[in-house]
Formats: C-alpha cells, structure tokens, sequence
C-alpha cells in the first residue's frame, strides 16, 4: 500500500510544474488498479483547504470529495500513531507535526508514503517515494 500525501494530490491536479506527470501517474495506477494507494482524511482536508487558495471553495470541496472517494478506504491514524507520530516530530527538525503523524501511521503499517516533501526522507525505515525521483513510477510499481 502506498499512503499518499497532500503534495502528491495538489501537484496532480494543479498548474504545469515538473510534478504534475509524475503525481498524475501514480493516480492513474492507482485507479487503475495497478497499484494499491490511499490516504488520510486530514489529508484529504489539507489538500481541499490548499485548493480553495486559487480556486472556488466548491471547485476544491468537489476534487476532495472525488480523492475521498476514489481512495478509500482512508486509513484512520490512532493513538498510537498519534503517540510514534510525536515522538518522531520532537526528534526531527524538518518535519512537521501532520507529517510526523502520517509518517508514523505509514511506518507502523509497513506501509509506503509518496509526497514531494524531501523531509519525509529523514524518517528512519519509512519508504518515501519522491515524485522529483527519475525512477520514481518503477519505485511506485515496485511498492505495491
């Protein structure tokens, strides 16, 4: 399973940048079956809140619906999670506390995470698969 961050769901969707082929890609896998991939409702949540920047708030609650949807069922974090995921944020300077938590949610389930933001890198044992990678879509393949 790969766990998708907000990155990946923004790029795929938004204006040309070097991302968006990559990031669509691994969508397209993943609808298409080739790939098992899903995310968080907090990312879910992000994603529409970063959309409602440039576009409508409808326009972005409907592409969240549509992400909700198209990549259920979405994992649910627990206290466990929540607990790993703070003890992994106090520990690295560059990571957030969100991702702290998805990383932690990703790393328990031995699951894989795709996103953009290089910090994930630093989590000791967590597959991070880097859409900016040149072998990025065999390295998705791969973590099925």
């Amino acid at each position: 399973m790969i766990v998708l961050d907000t990155t990946i769901l923004v790029y795929a969707v938004g204006t040309e940048h070097p991302l968006k082929a990559p990031c669509r890609s691994l969508l397209e896998l993943a609808r298409d079956g080739v790939v098992r991939a899903g995310t968080t409702i907090e990312v879910v949540q992000e994603f529409t809140q970063v959309r409602a920047r440039r576009r409508s708030r409808a326009e972005a609650a409907a592409r969240g619906r549509e992400y909700g949807r198209g990549l259920s069922p979405l994992m649910q974090p627990d206290e466990g999670d929540l607990f790993e995921g703070l003890n992994l944020f106090e520990v690295s300077r560059d990571l957030g506390a969100f991702d702290a938590v998805l990383a932690a949610a990703t790393l328990r389930r031995g699951w894989a995470l795709a996103s953009a933001d290089r910090s994930f890198a630093q989590v000791a044992g967590l597959v991070h698969l880097d859409p900016a990678s040149p072998t990025f879509l065999d390295q998705v393949r791969a973590a099925r």
